[in-house]
């Protein structure tokens, strides 16, 4: 063990990777304000739907949230040269795990990897060669790394990508549904969007995201087919990053190959000036065993958390109870209506709320088909009656479909949201559960349920 975590290696590809990720984030956080992103996340809204727990984190009032951005760029500047190196990297990781918890009307896997990047980054030695940090103060400059610090790279992607491959095992990805309805929602692409309705596309996409997910780090681990994996992943990378316009993954996930090659390749392609380290010294700390413990704790619970939904009752495309944070990417498509009933408890007057009237367009999406949204709306909604002196109770009114099957209710009508607590460890019972694939619904409500591109009609 000591000799397999603790040998040094030569840090070039930990060194790069630093330079690329603080480039990466930098990236991410100015071009949430150039696209708009903040501004539909953060300014537009009402107000956001923060992970329940965290009502406490909100946006900066005005344009307080272009600012915090900014700053957030400029941490990633100083990531990418090494100034300052862990204070600048945890201040990030701060920042972006606020972000994170205070809105989920954006939820994305890739956003949640983001965070783990960074609490991995923030105890490897990644300042200690083409810094600032190592420019002020030369005693800190070092040409070589443990291994462990290539190892908890490559063992975070490992768990994402095979958790990714298993969860695809399943009919409707199997069948090329789950494919054919997002690249029907591509249809409108200059040039390929033609091409990608193509079914031999489907067939493509649906067991290349299987194998891919499911091999590629074994390959690249494996030295004669390192090279083969490595160009898969540029392939599959620019294609995800093309047609699904997923952010920074794409690119950062191509930075994690660094860390499957030969230190001194990587050495020998972008440092080459950087002396080349070979002794090879086993180099043990005195608190190894704090070490150890530490990470092997983080990893478990990150094996733990992407089957927690197996302990759950309901098929979790379904119910989204343990969805997040599981690397169920892109999976399904999942779109409904729903608006909310509100009767006063004392008079029993009742008044319909829309989504339409409160909520952004992201918002609307979720709002129908996540049921810890719908219940926070729920619980909104009866603290602003009783602002007003009203004891209310709050029924949602709705139906959703997976995957273009016919629209089904998904909220029991007759349960008192407002009078729910929420336990995010076990099922709640006022989520019906899915009715049959089989079942043909002439509902004319199925009209209302999303097209493949996932855009609500409330």
């Amino acid at each position: 063990m000591n000799a397999f975590l603790f040998k040094r290696i030569d840090n070039a590809p930990l060194i790069v990777f630093r330079v690329l990720f603080g480039l990466l984030i930098f990236l991410e956080s100015i071009g949430a304000i150039f696209t708009g992103w903040v501004r539909r996340a953060f300014i537009q809204p009402e107000f956001t739907f923060n992970f329940i727990g965290f009502d406490w984190l909100q946006p900066l009032p005005g344009n307080g949230m272009y600012f915090y951005y900014a700053l957030m760029g400029l941490f990633g500047v100083f990531v990418m040269i090494g100034f300052k190196y862990r204070w600048s990297l945890a201040a990030f990781t701060l920042m972006w795990t606020a972000t994170y918890m205070m809105q989920k009307a954006s939820y994305n896997n890739h956003y949640y990897l983001l965070i783990l990047i960074c609490l991995l980054m923030l105890v490897q030695p990644a300042h200690r060669y083409l810094s600032v940090d190592a420019w002020r103060n030369s005693s800190i400059r070092q040409i070589s790394m443990p291994r462990w610090c290539s190892v908890i790279i490559i063992a975070q992607v490992w768990i994402v990508y095979t958790y990714a491959s298993v969860a695809k095992l399943y009919p409707d990805w199997l069948d090329y549904t789950v494919v054919e309805n997002l690249m029907l929602g591509r249809k409108h692409f200059p040039v390929v969007g033609a091409l990608l309705q193509k079914h031999w596309i489907h067939v493509f996409v649906t067991w290349a995201g299987i194998l891919f997910d499911g091999l590629v780090v074994p390959l690249l681990l494996w030295k004669p087919t390192r090279k083969l994996a490595f160009f898969a992943s540029v392939v599959f990378h620019l294609f995800n990053s093309f047609v699904f316009h997923i952010g920074i993954f794409p690119y950062m996930s191509l930075g994690f190959t660094l860390f499957f090659f030969d230190p001194q390749l990587i050495r020998n392609i972008f440092l080459k000036r950087k002396p080349l380290y070979t002794a090879g010294e086993i180099r043990v700390p005195g608190h190894k065993n704090v070490c150890i413990g530490i990470g092997v704790a983080y990893f478990l619970i990150q094996l733990a958390l992407p089957v927690r939904h197996w302990f759950i009752p309901g098929d979790v495309l379904w119910t989204e109870e343990a969805h997040r944070m599981s690397w169920r990417m892109m999976l399904r498509g999942k779109g409904g209506y729903i608006h909310f009933k509100v009767v006063d408890k004392a008079t029993g007057k009742t008044e319909m709320i829309y989504p339409k009237d409160r909520l952004s367009p992201k918002q609307r999406r979720i709002a129908a088909t996540k049921p810890d949204v719908i219940w926070q709306f729920a619980q909104r909604l009866k603290k602003e009656y009783a602002a007003r002196g009203q004891d209310v109770a709050v029924y949602a009114l709705g139906k959703v479909s997976v995957n273009l099957r016919p629209a089904a209710t998904f909220i029991d009508p007759k349960t008192d949201l407002a009078a729910e607590k929420w336990d995010p460890f076990r099922h709640s019972s006022w989520i019906l559960p899915e009715p049959g694939s089989e079942e043909k619904s002439s509902d004319p409500d199925k009209k209302a349920v999303n097209s493949a591109e996932n855009k609500p009609r409330n």
